[in-house]
């Protein structure tokens, strides 16, 4: 199931998160940049689990990043090992308000102000077999693609788009 909606005035939210969760992940997005990685949120997986936010690195390594956002947040949600087995590194992202002693070592660790992100631990390498990772890349290729496209026909639809862009997405050519 795609998040996006192209008879929303935003197709690409969906309402799921919590201001505060949209808030860390937007400072991880941040971090994601600065490394170079493209990321993609809520990313429907193979095993029907959906990554909060997932990325891919220029080296083509696959990091998924779960947000959590309070204690009790962490301790309902008992999925997060089964990510394991669609990235290469696992990473657990928060806030200043959540203690970070109760996230688990063997995973990475992202804290987020909302504004940027600092990794304070680095998630352990588990490399994927080639059919999971060229699996997972396709997803991702595929959602990215399609999310854009939305992304473009919503903005066309509220005149959002200037000249060059339509030309672009209308075809046109010089």
């Amino acid at each position: 199931m795609t998040i996006l909606s192209i008879h929303g005035d935003n197709p690409l939210a969906d309402g799921r998160q919590s201001e505060r969760a949209m808030r860390v992940r937007r400072g991880v997005q941040r971090l994601l940049m600065e490394l170079r990685h493209a990321a993609l949120p809520e990313l429907t997986l193979a095993s029907g689990r959906r990554a909060d936010l997932i990325s891919l690195s220029p080296k083509g390594e696959i990091w998924i990043i779960e947000i959590k956002t309070s204690i009790e947040d962490f301790r309902v949600d008992r999925k997060w090992p089964e990510y394991r087995l669609h990235c290469d590194r696992l990473f657990f992202a928060t806030h200043a308000e959540v203690p970070l002693d109760i996230f688990p070592q063997e995973c990475g660790l992202i804290l987020s102000d909302g504004y940027g992100a600092h990794m304070l631990r680095d998630a352990p390498e588990h490399r994927l077999p080639p059919n999971t990772r060229k699996s997972v890349t396709s997803a991702f290729a595929r959602t990215a693609a399609q999310r854009l496209t939305l992304a473009e026909w919503a903005a066309e639809r509220n005149g959002e788009l200037g000249q060059s862009i339509r030309d672009i997405v209308g075809g046109e050519r010089d």
